[in-house]
Formats: structure tokens, C-alpha cells, sequence
């Protein structure tokens, strides 16, 4: 599904990313975590296809960029970027933004086909958004908006969902109804990668996590395997504790955190 191997990025005389190596396989969720500017974004972004390495080199979907169209490749991929919502105005009606996702337009100007309309609603339907087709997306809330957005992503039949940060901003309750909407999504058989620095994040539905820290990748493979003290303290350069409740974990930061 994805192969990254021995991945660098140089800018302006700075390693953004340092030898890099991930494999991700067929229907594995993932969390990429770590600290602010730790490279987490630049990763993705280069196995989506928006930025490319300095060294190594990039295989998704059987596809080694550098030899491919990527556009092609795009178009089995999903991306959610923290930018993407302010992409849309705020008068569009919520199903055109779905129905847009199915070709990847930020806006529809012609009457859509009527079964690309009705994929549309069922996509609603199926995030119980149904009520809302014909609202102006500028009344949504913030964490029902994210939620429209996942329901345009899937327009496509993506093989891959790319999330960066897709949480943030949001409060608690939207917080864990979009997880929730997350966890439906994954019986799909689809593989997807999520950004986040938020432990508590990482619901049951994940399978894999991965952590980086100064451009590198301090552990991946297995939750559990991954998501340990000493290995935590690595990445986030605190001292904590951590414990697991329902397959979820937890963490306590300990006094005199900063090591």
C-alpha cells in the first residue's frame, strides 16, 4: 500500500526530514504522532503527492512517484488538509460540497448528474446529515463541517484517507463524533493515515501508530508495541505515564515534565 524508504527533505540548510523509512499495508490504520514540526505534515504530504524528497524514494498504490502520472494516483486517494475547509464558500449547499468530491471540484456550476446527486445523499444519509443537504454550509458548526468533509472524501471510493489534524479546533462532543464517523468509515477496507499530537486521539478503530521527532521516525509497527512510556517520552521530550482503558490510551503528564 505505501513504501517509504530512506525519505529526506532539505530546506534552506535544514533537514525537515531525515531518513525516513514506513510501510503501511492493505486495510491498516494508522496515527502519525508527534510534536508540532516534528515533520508529521511533510510526510504526508509527499504520499499524496504535493511534496517530494530529496532523497529516497515514494511507492503508494503499487505507484513509485517520479515514474507515474500522479495525478492518477490522486484520484485513490483522499486527503483532508487543515486547509481544505476554508476552500468552500459558506452559501454552498452541504450537497454540492459532497457531490463536488466525486470529481474533485471546490465547486459544482453545472447541474450534477443525477446519480452523482444521489450518491451525495447517501453519503449524508450515511453520517446522518441527511436533513442538512440543502443547508448553506456556512451554518454548520466546525466539527460538522470536518464531518461533511469526510462524507465528500469518500465521493470518490478512495483507496487511501489522508487526515491531517482533523480534530483540531473541534470540542470535545465534536471531537468524539467525528472519531465515531472515522470508525464507521474504516469498515470500508480502506487503508488511512491520521495526523495528530493528541494521544487520547488514538481510538480503538487504529491499528498501527508511527512516532516521529526532529524529521525521523522514533518507532512503528503496532499500537501497542509503539505506543509505550519510554517510547512517548522519546518523541514529546516529556516524562509521563501512560495507561490503556478500552483500547485507548491515556497519559498523565509527570511534575517537572521537560526532561
Amino acid at each position: 500500500m505505501i513504501h517509504l524508504q530512506n525519505l529526506t527533505l532539505r530546506r534552506e540548510q535544514r533537514d525537515i526530514l531525515r531518513g525516513v523509512d514506513l510501510e503501511v499495508g492493505e486495510g491498516e490504520h494508522w496515527v502519525l504522532l508527534g510534536r508540532n514540526g516534528c515533520g508529521k505534515t511533510t510526510v504526508l504530504e509527499m504520499i499524496a503527492g504535493y511534496m517530494f524528497p530529496t532523497s529516497g524514494t515514494v511507492d503508494v498504490l503499487g505507484n513509485r512517484y517520479g515514474t507515474v502520472d500522479i495525478r492518477e494516483v490522486r484520484k485513490q486517494i483522499g486527503y483532508i488538509g487543515a486547509s481544505l475547509i476554508e476552500k468552500f464558500t459558506l452559501y454552498d449547499p452541504v450537497w454540492e460540497i459532497v457531490a463536488g468530491g466525486a470529481n474533485a471540484y471546490l465547486r459544482i456550476y453545472e447541474e450534477a448528474a443525477p446519480e452523482i446527486r444521489e450518491r451525495a445523499h447517501a453519503e449524508l444519509d450515511r453520517i446522518g446529515f441527511g436533513p442538512m443537504a440543502d443547508q448553506p454550509f456556512g451554518t454548520l458548526s466546525q466539527g460538522e463541517r470536518k464531518k461533511v468533509l469526510l462524507a465528500r472524501t469518500m465521493m470518490a471510493d478512495p483507496r487511501l484517507i489522508i487526515l491531517d489534524e482533523p480534530c483540531a479546533g473541534l470540542d470535545l462532543y465534536e471531537r468524539e463524533a467525528y472519531l465515531e464517523a472515522l470508525r464507521e468509515l474504516a469498515g470500508r477496507r480502506l487503508s488511512m493515515l491520521y495526523v495528530t499530537h493528541h494521544i487520547e486521539e488514538i481510538v480503538p478503530l487504529f491499528t498501527h501508530a508511527a512516532l516521529m521527532a526532529e524529521g525521523r521516525i522514533v518507532a512503528a509497527g503496532p499500537k501497542r508495541e509503539t505506543l509505550t512510556p519510554d517510547l512517548l517520552q522519546e518523541a514529546f521530550d516529556v516524562s509521563l505515564s501512560l495507561q490503556w482503558q478500552d483500547e485507548r490510551p491515556w497519559i498523565q503528564v509527570r511534575k517537572g515534565a521537560s526532561r
